[in-house]
């Protein structure tokens, strides 16, 4: 059963939604080259505390840390470690934080210094994969009229769609129902009502879409090891159309 928010609780998760989005914007202005994902993570729980809230990922499913970062090949679920960022890398800073029992969810993909012009591509075409996600997620659509939308623009970019990972609702828990793929067919799948919050999170790869599980443990990379993007925002379905909650 997908659950439904009134408009009381979708506030609180909108309360810890724009505390997350301040939080990732204070992570982006420090990406550059020669900091390790470690101090990135070190500088979340920081924010994380100062805020007065409670990180969503520490402790999940044994995770360690309060910052997913992934780098490069990594598509999802990077561990924080002494890696150090150089030149030209990409990376995707994945955090939430528990707002009055209320979860947030959000992931950006950021640049580290200049980087390769089809790289930057790959990452503005999942950013604006996103916004049309996000377009679709209205009152009388599908989950598959927002899969298809993601698919249909990543992969008429020249690029390809990760299908085995996917976003998911989130709300009392981090993972709520229903899954939210990556790629669908219109007008296919559950529709979607008001009270529905849904984390949207494309992710694309400029190579083989196939994934494998990293040398870390909890990360999934590209199987051949080409470049990925991603990028996460919580979404509430209202009478007015979708509300962002993760900014």
């Amino acid at each position: 059963m997908i659950p439904i928010k009134n408009s009381q609780e979708i506030e609180l998760m909108a309360k810890s939604g724009r505390i997350i989005a301040k939080i990732m914007r204070e992570l982006e202005n420090k990406i550059e080259p020669g900091i390790t994902t470690k101090e990135i993570n070190e500088l979340a729980e920081k924010l994380i505390f100062d805020y007065g809230v409670k990180p969503a990922f520490k402790g999940y499913n044994g995770f360690p840390f309060a910052l997913c970062t992934s780098v490069n090949e990594q598509i999802v679920h990077g561990v924080p470690s002494e890696r150090k960022l150089i030149e030209g890398d990409i990376i995707s800073l994945d955090c939430g934080v528990i707002y009055n029992g209320f979860y947030s969810d959000m992931a950006i993909t950021v640049p580290v210094g200049s980087i390769d012009p089809e790289i930057n591509r790959l990452i503005r075409v999942t950013k604006k994969a996103l916004k049309r996600a996000i377009s679709r997620t209205k009152q009388g659509k599908t989950l598959g009229d927002i899969g298809h939308a993601v698919q249909n623009y990543i992969e008429g970019q020249g690029f390809k769609t990760i299908k085995e990972l996917c976003g998911h609702g989130v709300g009392k828990d981090l993972h709520e129902k229903p899954d939210v793929l990556n790629f669908g067919k219109r007008h296919k799948g559950i529709e979607l009502k008001v009270g529905m919050v849904l984390a949207l999170e494309p992710m694309a790869v400029m190579g083989n879409p196939g994934i494998k599980k990293g040398s870390d443990g909890f990360s999934f990379q590209t199987i051949d090891n080409s470049i990925s993007a991603h990028f996460e925002h919580a979404v509430a379905i209202t009478g007015k159309g979708p509300k962002i909650l993760t900014k």
